[in-house]
């Protein structure tokens, strides 16, 4: 019974380290599964965040693009807004020098016009008989004096601006005859046809464009003179001929504000 007793005791004390370590290699092996799952995650967690820094990366580099083209347009503006700024000073500069001519040519025309009224006052004053009564002023015949003519074409032209375009068409016609030969002959005879052409004399107006494109066909207002030329021919209801008159508008000053409105006009006519 003793040597029983004894015997089981000795089993149960090398039992027990055996189930200890079966407990401790259990534990062992949970901690190494723990650890790889923890390692995958950290993979997982460090391929998002790659993928992550990818993707910024990637974005930091669009965002570099834009702003490089983005101050590539800067600079390209800046470049034409010094353009158009030193083209503007050109401008200004040039329309100060033509100002300048005209005040200058005004100044000298009121000079020389003061000139021959004092001749004229002294004349007047030298004629007075002896009754004590003036005589009527006395009107300047002398077409060969600049002063004169310049005078007379200003005067029309006036009549022309304030709307008074049969009292224009009436100093034009007395201008032409009375200066045949004055360098204002063109503008006279352009600005006729158009009163005549505000007059609806359509007819008339027609005959003085045509005249001065004949007379005068490198005149600055040459496109001008066929876009009033086709408007004549359109109220005459001479379309083929408008349309005509239009197109060789557009061939000759392509590039002209007459011939942007010839091909509106002709595609209206479509």
């Amino acid at each position: 019974m003793l040597k029983l007793c004894a015997l089981m005791l000795f089993g149960l004390c090398c039992a027990s380290p055996a189930q200890a370590g079966l407990f401790s290699d259990d534990d062992a092996r949970k901690q190494i599964e723990d650890a790889r799952k923890q390692i995958q995650d950290n993979r997982k967690e460090i391929e998002r965040l790659e993928a992550r820094i990818l993707k910024l990366d990637d974005r930091n580099s669009q965002q570099t693009r834009s702003m490089l083209d983005l101050q590539s347009q800067i600079e390209t503006l800046n470049s034409e807004l010094r353009k158009l700024r030193g083209q503007n000073e050109e401008l200004a500069h040039g329309l100060q020098d033509a100002e300048k001519r005209a005040k200058d040519f005004y100044v000298d025309l009121d000079t020389r016009l003061r000139h021959f009224e004092s001749l004229e006052e002294a004349a007047r004053d030298e004629a007075v008989p002896a009754s004590g009564i003036s005589p009527a002023p006395a009107i300047s015949t002398d077409s060969s004096d600049p002063a004169f003519e310049n005078r007379a074409f200003e005067s029309a032209y006036g009549l022309f601006k304030d709307g008074r375009h049969a009292n224009a068409v009436k100093a034009f016609h007395e201008f032409l005859k009375k200066y045949p030969d004055s360098v204002h002959v063109p503008n006279a005879i352009y600005w006729l046809g158009s009163a005549k052409f505000a007059l609806k004399d359509y007819k008339g107006a027609l005959g003085f464009y045509q005249r001065l494109l004949e007379m005068s066909p490198a005149t600055p207002k040459s496109a001008e003179v066929l876009l009033n030329v086709a408007a004549c021919q359109q109220e005459l209801k001479q379309t083929t001929a408008a349309k005509k008159t239009l197109k060789q508008l557009i061939a000759q000053y392509p590039t002209s504000e007459a011939a942007a409105k010839a091909k509106k006009l002709l595609a209206a006519a479509k």
